[in-house]
């Protein structure tokens, strides 16, 4: 059956997309101006160095929650929708809840796992990310608070119900908690310590926010609590168990890539180098951030109209891509344009030698955001494992390429690895998608 273009599924689902991602960039432009704001006062007040073992610190807190936590707020998407459509409402929600607290046991074992290796990190790598005497367990207790804030379950319950709205609100948290603590530390103790304990607030506001929310909206639509056990969650669920693993692997390796690359960096180039290539992939970051928001309303949505046939899939699919393209368009021509002189309103003359690492991690973050449906359209047509092998690939590639042109290039040449890894991750997918719809 052909559709047209622009109605059935695929416009339904593409005008959800989107709403969805609309919802999520208004929680992100609030959080973008609001880190500006305060991404000023810790740079202005750490300075190049301090700042760089500031951001050491949180990226080996981001390498180890991103290492541990599975993406699960996926596993309740993907697997609590067919629950939803049961004639059964009653049984339907009860699966739906014992997938729900599957997804929480996991996080809660991530979280244990979590701060075993946080300890073991700090205890044979804390020289190399500058913490000094007396500051271990102050680190230890900030990986901690990163770990029991793992969040994704919640969200995939905010995401199941289309209340991206509320996810929205409860993203908001993390900026709005990071201005409030970095103020009070400007103002008390401006020191290290005290923004780390300004992070930390900031991530258990954000935590607490989405599980208030997620009671909210699934209030007696989630069915009961003691209803069979978690792990019967496995045998309901056909291959649950093997989604989950090649989700979180994928994830890992994704962030890792991206976190791991600053610890590189300053082992190569010392916290100094470190700290403007971390500046600069934040900004990068930062003026891209519609690509993961894209992603996460296009798989709930491909996973959605997966059901009504190659199609409307296919013309879904076709549509996102070429939104993407445009995005991607306008944000490397900002990036131009205004990128330097907004490094230097943010951060300070000291920190203006960042800006070729802005423009060159800029374009590898919109070669990403180029590609941006192709990742959620393998995970809706039960290509996970294929999904991770390229981006096992594409993350072998970065590193080796950092550790090769780090010596070479200095700093510049981390942010070339990017590129070239964004190119090859790009090519990979593209051909694996073209492919999947083709099948």
């Amino acid at each position: 059956m052909m559709l047209k273009r622009g109605s059935g599924a695929a416009g339904d689902g593409f005008a959800r997309i989107l709403a969805n991602t609309g919802w999520l960039l208004g929680g992100k432009g609030v959080g973008a101006i609001l880190s500006l704001a305060y991404l000023a006062i810790v740079t202005r007040t750490l300075g190049v160095e301090d700042f760089g073992r500031f951001a050491l610190v949180l990226s080996a807190a981001n390498v180890i929650k991103a290492l541990v936590s599975f993406d699960s707020w996926q596993i309740v998407v993907r697997y609590g929708q067919p629950h939803l459509a049961r004639d059964d409402k009653a049984a339907g929600g009860d699966a739906l809840n014992r997938v729900l607290r599957f997804c929480i046991l996991i996080d809660l074992g991530s979280a244990v796992a979590g701060g075993l290796i946080a300890a073991a990190i700090i205890l044979l790598m804390g020289d190399m990310l500058g913490i000094g005497p007396g500051m271990g367990w102050q680190v230890w207790l900030f990986c901690m608070v990163m770990m029991i804030t793992i969040r994704s379950s919640p969200t995939g319950i905010l995401r199941l119900f289309d209340r991206f709205d509320s996810a929205a609100v409860a993203e908001t948290m993390i900026p709005v908690g990071r201005m409030i603590g970095a103020g009070l530390v400007l103002a008390i103790r401006p020191d290290m310590t005290g923004f780390l304990i300004a992070w930390a607030f900031a991530e258990l506001l954000c935590a607490a926010s989405y599980w208030w929310l997620a009671f909210r909206v699934g209030r007696g639509r989630i069915g009961s609590w003691r209803a069979g056990r978690a792990l019967d969650a496995r045998r309901e669920n056909p291959g649950i168990v093997g989604f989950l693993t090649a989700t979180n692997l994928q994830t890992s390796l994704s962030s890792i890539g991206q976190q791991v690359a600053v610890l590189i960096v300053g082992a190569f180039v010392g916290p100094t180098g470190a700290g403007l290539y971390r500046l600069a992939n934040q900004l990068a970051n930062s003026l891209t951030k519609i690509s993961s928001l894209l992603s996460r309303s296009i798989f709930v949505e491909l996973s959605r109209t997966s059901s009504h046939g190659r199609d409307a899939l296919g013309a879904l699919f076709q549509r996102t891509n070429r939104l993407a393209l445009a995005a991607g368009g306008v944000i490397i021509v900002l990036i131009v344009t205004i990128g330097h002189p907004l490094l230097g309103l943010i951060a300070g003359r000291e920190f203006l030698p960042a800006y070729p690492l802005l423009l060159m991690l800029g374009v590898a973050a919109c070669i990403d955001l180029i590609g941006v449906s192709y990742r959620p359209l393998l995970m809706a047509t039960d290509r996970a494992g294929l999904s991770l092998r390229i981006t096992f690939v594409t993350t072998l590639l970065l590193l080796g390429l950092q550790s090769a042109l780090l010596p070479l290039y200095s700093t510049k040449g981390a942010a070339m690895a990017n590129i070239a890894a964004s190119l090859a991750g790009f090519a990979m997918m593209g051909l694996a998608s073209r492919r999947a719809m083709r099948a």
